[in-house]
């Protein structure tokens, strides 16, 4: 789920590639599971004078702590149980909580919250109604992408979120998971699209195909 949430964040952030990302995790509750993803997992993604955290698990209930309303300070999911994952931004004027499902904006202080959900097109586009397993909630986003990436077929422009976007994001997801795997920060070296000083990592970038097929890093020119 990284990738989705901190493709929102770099987008928010205007971040490119991180200089360093690190990692720490694995399967540590659930041995006998066949899956192939941890668990549990921590990453940092460095960039010199910002650090963007990421955390997930798999298990157990959402941690808690205080949250401040209208009412005082209350003990509430440090997580919105409204968003069952998503992004939060710690910010000097107050902090964010984003999700597909809406946001919360907490001004630092006392203060009132601000709270938007998603705005469905059910009228205006009813087959999101009926259309089978749907979700809903980001039908929005959906035909919001859709629109514009004819627009930029049209115009010979770029999409809002195009492919080199896509590409950055899952290439820094990709690292956490080679950073948790080797146990070692890694350094990317953009120009080059590999590990900086790290033969054995770089090993990693690629999997073994299938015959007849060959990795286009293996098929020459």
């Amino acid at each position: 789920m990284c990738v989705h949430m901190f493709d929102m964040t770099r987008w928010m952030l205007d971040l490119g590639f991180p200089q360093r990302v690190s990692s720490s995790g694995g399967i540590l509750i659930d041995k006998k599971s066949k899956a192939n993803i941890s668990d549990t997992q921590s990453a940092t993604f460095d960039y010199e004078d910002l650090k963007v955290l990421w955390q997930h698990r798999t298990w157990g209930d959402l941690p808690t702590g205080f949250a401040y309303s209208e009412d005082g300070w209350k003990q509430s999911p440090l997580t919105h149980p409204r968003y069952p994952w998503g992004a939060t931004f710690y910010g000097d004027k107050g902090t964010l909580e984003a999700s597909v499902m809406g946001y919360t904006f907490t001004p630092s202080g006392r203060g009132q919250a601000v709270h938007k959900d998603v705005v469905y097109e059910l009228e205006q586009y009813p087959e999101d109604k009926t259309e089978k397993d749907l979700e809903k909630h980001v039908a929005p986003a959906i035909r919001g992408h859709m629109k514009n990436f004819l627009e930029a077929i049209a115009t010979r422009g770029r999409p809002v979120a195009d492919i080199e976007e896509g590409y950055t994001s899952t290439t820094s997801c990709i690292l956490a998971n080679l950073a948790m795997q080797t146990g070692r920060t890694l350094t990317w070296d953009q120009a080059a699209g590999r590990i900086a000083g790290d033969d054995a990592a770089n090993r990693l970038l690629k999997r073994p195909y299938r015959k007849p097929w060959v990795h286009p890093a293996d098929a020459g020119a």
